[in-house]
């Protein structure tokens, strides 16, 4: 069983390797395009079938507040980026859509994006540290409570 301080130390270490990577590529994300915060929303809807998924669902998908992502859905749909509908199986539910406008926003985006996040990624590891990194977090994930 690992101490308790390495636990602790490995937390510390994940948890400033993300915080710091997160703030490089936030400088380098095209915010003047949409935030990155909407890209995330549009990001999970573009994995999700029918490119669509129930309000709630999001909620559970990005790292916002569920009135965050209410007022960002209702941005976006603004914007023509994504549509909203009631659930037909569940009329108190939202169904959100991402529009083909939104796609492609999305995908002029993510070019970018991708690009930063390799850019930064492989600075330091290669392809099978990235891939035991991928594994590790995977593990830690799967192992959480949620």
């Amino acid at each position: 069983m690992p101490q308790r301080s390495t636990a602790v130390n490995a937390w510390e270490s994940l948890f400033r390797a993300q915080v710091q990577v997160m703030r490089e590529l936030h400088d380098d994300f095209p915010a003047n395009t949409i935030s990155l915060n909407e890209y995330d929303v549009l990001f999970n809807l573009s994995r999700q079938p029918d490119h669509s998924a129930r309000l709630r669902d999001i909620n559970k998908l990005v790292l916002l507040s569920q009135p965050s992502v209410s007022r960002l859905i209702d941005r976006l749909a603004a914007r023509g980026y994504v549509e909203k509908r009631s659930d037909s199986c569940d009329r108190r539910g939202t169904i959100v859509r991402i529009t083909e406008a939104g796609f492609a926003m999305y995908r002029t985006v993510a070019v970018k994006h991708m690009a930063s996040i390799s850019e930064v990624m492989t600075r330091m590891l290669n392809d099978d540290e990235l891939r035991e990194l991928t594994a590790l977090t995977d593990k830690v994930r799967a192992g959480t409570r949620s």
